[in-house]
């Protein structure tokens, strides 16, 4: 999909086209992330986000450690010292 010219309005709000809205999945209400990449803006979903954050960690990270099960042992730890 090429670029679709929008403006920005009072407040800093930009209104996404229904084209926009359509190819990322979201509706009215919907939460999205905005990042700011080199000299633009990347807007994803929330879902999308998490998928994308998980295959990066899963580059550095051996598919049978879970990482959330190593954080609760370091807490009970914790909270067994005091």
């Amino acid at each position: 999909m090429n670029g679709i010219k929008t403006v920005v309005a009072d407040g800093g709000r930009v209104v996404l086209p229904a084209a926009l809205r359509k190819a990322l999945g979201v509706s009215v209400g919907d939460e999205v992330m905005i990042t700011l990449e080199d000299d633009g803006l990347r807007i994803t979903t929330l879902e999308k986000a998490v998928t994308r954050a998980q295959a990066l960690v899963r580059r550095y990270v051996k598919p049978a450690r879970s990482l959330s099960r190593e954080l609760l042992r370091e807490r009970r730890r914790e909270a067994r010292r005091g």
